[in-house]
């Protein structure tokens, strides 16, 4: 009893902060789960699943816990040390290791200032790749303890002793994991394109970089909230074999899911079938999760309802990944958006009896959510709320047609004129320069007549 009003008043602090809360229990299984990854990104799943999952939470906070006295960074203890005393302070893990704290404090600034003085005997020495070496291990050492602020410092500074190719991909790529874990989406996006640049200058393989640029530009796409470009990135991601070694990132699954689920909420019908069913190098990540493809495949074939039902019933899944939580409400309401729409499409009016029966929740209706999209203009329609029927608004042909016809004459009008004004402007033998370096007044496309007396306006070149 106390255990459960503890989590009570811990998702109730996280509500009010703001938090994402997740009620029911998640498909997932937490260890197979999180045994997909490597590396930090282990510590920030398990910590979103403990503050968001209520069925798994004291399960991941105490997983949290260990994952993070593995590491060396005490503040990612400390975040989980708070967490799990607020969520379950009866457990073992809710007790502070004080001896570890400083334990592992005091060992990391030995390291430090180990690090530091061999660095700065590189200096003194001038070898150049000893210098680089020991801005990387700092660096890599400091991210490590959780300082990346300085340890961006020194990645960047590796820059002016990279010599080679490889050496600026991997000060790329380290800046580039600085960038994603502060969340920095535009700066990820800026900086990912320069990793397949220098992979292009060097003897390597210039496409062995291909899965990592795409898996980078997509997660900071998807941060940015541009959800097609994000699909392009993810279902362009090549070679299954080569996504498990960014599983430090993210893991095959999680490729197929965010491509699949990017690709619903903002590409139509036949993009579905070419980019995504008929995608030869994407179909490995698919069979990863086989109902992201079901559910791609019922919306291609108009079964709406089905492919809703799939993404429902897997959306606990979605609030829990820690790229798609923020985003996971707009893409569940895209993707819902559109298959009303696609359902809507062939007829000219339906009953709000069977848009209920197909789209709401048993003894709930529709109609609010119907009204919302012809606010927005995202369907064309309007509701008779007589005869319970949702009408088409038919557009004018005729008036489209004449509006067409003429935006073409007047384009024509235009163009003629203007081709008029060249041709007189040829005949009166002036001259069209370029622009000249230096000069004060003229820039591309400016007249100079040969003679300054001649002048010529525009109803002069016409006429």
């Amino acid at each position: 009893m106390a255990n459960e009003q503890n989590l009570l008043a811990y998702f109730t602090t996280m509500d009010n902060q703001g938090g994402i809360i997740v009620r029911d229990a998640p498909k997932l299984d937490l260890e197979l789960y999180i045994s997909n990854y490597r590396g930090r990104t282990r510590f920030e799943r398990l910590l979103l699943i403990g503050q968001s999952s209520v069925p798994l939470c004291v399960d991941a906070l105490k997983a949290a816990i260990i994952e993070a006295k593995r590491g060396k960074d005490i503040q990612r203890y400390r975040d989980a040390w708070e967490c799990i005393r607020a969520a379950a302070p009866d457990e073992p893990e809710a007790r502070w290791d004080e001896a570890w704290v400083n334990k592992t404090d005091r060992a990391n600034k030995a390291e430090t200032l180990r690090m530091e003085t061999e660095l700065k005997g590189y200096k003194n020495n001038l070898v150049k790749e000893s210098i680089r070496i020991g801005h990387r291990d700092l660096g890599e050492h400091l991210e490590s303890i959780g300082d990346l602020t300085t340890a961006s410092e020194y990645y960047i500074k590796m820059r002016p002793d990279a010599s080679t190719q490889a050496h600026i991909q991997d000060v790329v790529k380290h800046v580039v994991s600085i960038l994603l874990q502060k969340r920095d989406w535009a700066g990820l996006l800026a900086n990912v394109n320069k990793v397949q640049a220098a992979n292009m200058g060097s003897n390597d393989d210039p496409n062995a970089e291909q899965p990592y640029q795409k898996i980078m530009s997509g997660l900071a796409n998807l941060g940015l909230g541009k959800f097609y470009e994000a699909a392009r990135c993810f279902l362009r991601v090549d070679n299954a074999n080569h996504a498990h070694h960014y599983n430090d990132t993210v893991s095959p699954n999680d490729v197929a899911t965010y491509g699949g689920l990017l690709a619903l909420a903002s590409m139509d019908r036949k993009e579905l079938q070419s980019r995504v069913l008929d995608n030869s190098s994407f179909r490995s990540y698919l069979e990863l999760e086989p109902h992201i493809r079901k559910a791609v495949s019922m919306f291609v074939n108009g079964r709406y309802s089905s492919c809703l039902e799939i993404i429902e019933s897997h959306a606990n899944d979605y609030l829990l990944d820690i790229y798609l939580q923020k985003h996971a409400s707009t893409i569940f309401s895209q993707i819902r958006s559109k298959c009303i729409v696609q359902y809507f499409l062939p007829f000219s009016c339906v009953t709000l009896d069977s848009m209920n029966a197909t789209f709401a929740k048993p003894g709930e209706s529709i109609e609010r959510e119907l009204v919302e999209m012809i606010k927005n203009k995202a369907l064309n329609a309007r509701i008779n709320t007589i005869d319970k029927l949702l009408v088409a608004v038919s557009n004018n042909a005729r008036v489209a047609m004449q509006k067409q016809a003429l935006d073409a004459a007047n384009n024509y009008e235009k163009e003629a004129i203007e081709r008029i004004r060249r041709m007189n402007i040829v005949a009166a033998d002036l001259e069209v320069k370029g622009s000249r370096k230096g000069a004060g007044g003229a820039g591309l496309g400016d007249v100079w007549p040969e003679d300054p007396r001649r002048q010529l306006n525009s109803s002069e070149a016409v006429a």
